[in-house]
């Protein structure tokens, strides 16, 4: 009798670890849907480029994108992405002197 309780309390304790996982995984699906997307023409005047850099930037796989109906859609965490993985720092003196 004793050794079914043990059985069933580690049972139990592997119970509740999956569920724990199953949370973790449920929440991060839920935050990835609810990211927030913006249109080409945001994207165009947010960055200050022109259509034919946006579709290069698609063309070449730097930015990724949803298209829906004909239009494109972008993460912004994708761009912000693409931004801070194209940050430098000029050394000083090397900026036009």
């Amino acid at each position: 009798m004793n050794e079914v309780i043990q059985i069933l309390l580690k049972l139990s304790q592997e119970i509740k670890t999956i569920k724990s996982y199953l949370e973790v995984f449920k929440k991060t699906r839920l935050e990835k849907f609810n990211e927030a997307w913006i249109d080409g023409q945001d994207v165009m005047q947010v960055l200050h480029i022109s259509k034919r850099t946006l579709q290069s930037l698609r063309d070449s796989g730097v930015l990724p994108y949803s298209r829906l109906n004909g239009k494109f859609y972008y993460k912004l965490s994708d761009i912000e992405n693409i931004l801070e993985s194209n940050y430098s720092i000029l050394k000083s003196g090397s900026h036009g002197n």
